[in-house]
């Protein structure tokens, strides 16, 4: 029998994307790999059809060229599909293009319904 992995966060902050179980706290984990990722980040989920895209909007530590954010943006997604199985579009924005909250941080948009 397969053992069960243990929870990697809370409950209540868990998505269901494609039926795999995803956190928020997973792919904040992949984005501060990389040293020209500060952490902030939004993930965005929308249906198209029956399927549910998941895009992440990841802001740069300082400006970048074409090149570089490509890379990054590929390198990021080859991490989230490598941890999770999904496939995620990902976008790297501007210093400050990522909307800050007063309070607790509302990563996850949820377009879905």
């Amino acid at each position: 029998m397969r053992r069960m992995a243990k929870m990697t966060g809370h409950g209540d902050d868990r998505l269901i994307v494609r039926g795999v179980n995803l956190f928020p706290s997973q792919v904040e984990e992949q984005i501060l790999r990389d040293p020209a990722l500060p952490g902030h980040y939004v993930i965005e989920l929308s249906r198209t059809g029956a399927l549910d895209d998941l895009l992440v909007r990841v802001e740069a530590r300082a400006v970048l060229d074409g090149a570089a954010t490509g890379r990054a943006a590929q390198d990021l997604a080859h991490r989230l599909k490598a941890m999770c199985g999904l496939s995620a579009k990902v976008e790297i924005s501007a210093p400050g293009a990522v909307e800050r909250s007063v309070g607790k941080a509302r990563r996850v948009i949820d377009k879905r319904r």
